[in-house]
């Protein structure tokens, strides 16, 4: 007969652990000392604590690997070793998808964070971007986290996924007429997401060929920015047909320092015979 902390040691097992198996019916000493409740535990008991210490190291849950011991059988063990096959892989396919997330995040993040690329005007390539997006109009000075929030709910997202991901979306004609006061939806760029949408819609950003611009500050200073793009396009003889994206980059959801903060305006980029209209006389 073995005590407890000799268990313990035999099985590299801390001693909280065996008593709680105790507890809860899993793993009971084969004979407890009524004067002293010292735990003794026999060596025929050692297949069963293998046993317990195996399917754990599968991450079978204990109820499960509890069942089983109750109720041992070919048939049993297998199908319990099939279902944490299945929800290994689903765990598996989980971790992938955080990893690139996570990857996705650090190259924003680094490239954010380059200074010289603030306040140059760029024409970059940029792919279809799945976006869910909540119509409603947005203040330039407006804080963005009651917008934020009501995205969020509507669309049943977690917080996580905002974190520099959140954009807006400044109507055509309102940016045609130099008016930057107001924008009209609000939005964040999906990464395999599967949401259940109730006010917010799911679209697309085209893919196309963008004019963009950094800067550092918020959407409160953009305007500047805009008359640049403005004055660039007409330099080029572009032409807007669709909305202007804003995305942050850099906020206080990475960093307290307002200096460091970074805003983007991309522009998809369009000549006047690509965009179906007569050039200018």
């Amino acid at each position: 007969m073995f005590l407890i902390g000799e268990i313990s040691k035999l099985f590299q097992i801390d001693i909280r652990t065996l008593r709680y198996y105790d507890d809860i019916d899993l793993f009971k000493p084969a004979h407890v000392d009524e004067k002293t409740g010292y735990r003794y535990y026999s060596i025929e008991q050692f297949e069963q604590l293998n046993t317990i210490l195996y399917l754990k190291a599968l991450n079978i849950p204990l109820k499960n690997v509890k069942y089983f011991l109750e109720n041992r059988d070919i048939d049993r063990i297998l199908q319990l070793l099939e279902e944490q096959q299945r929800e290994t892989q689903r765990r598996i396919h989980e971790f992938m998808q955080i990893e690139k997330k996570i990857a996705s995040r650090i190259h924003q993040i680094m490239d954010a964070t380059q200074k010289e690329e603030l306040d140059k005007i760029k024409e970059v390539s940029i792919p279809e971007r799945m976006i869910v997006r909540l119509k409603q109009k947005i203040q330039k000075n407006d804080s963005l986290e009651m917008s934020i929030r009501l995205l969020e709910n509507s669309t049943r997202m977690k917080s996580t996924i905002f974190l520099g991901k959140v954009g807006l979306l400044l109507d055509v004609e309102k940016v045609k007429e130099r008016s930057f006061e107001e924008y009209d939806s609000i939005f964040v760029i999906m990464e395999n997401e599967s949401l259940e949408m109730e006010e917010a819609q799911a679209t697309t950003l085209p893919a196309g060929q963008y004019a963009t611009i950094r800067f550092t500050g918020t959407h409160a200073d953009a305007s500047f920015y805009y008359e640049k793009l403005l004055d660039y396009f007409k330099r080029k003889g572009y032409e807007m047909t669709e909305d202007a994206i804003e995305i942050t980059l850099i906020d206080y959801g990475l960093t307290n320092d307002r200096s460091k903060f970074v805003t983007e305006i991309q522009i998809r980029v369009k000549t006047s015979r690509e965009a179906g209209l007569p050039p200018e006389q």
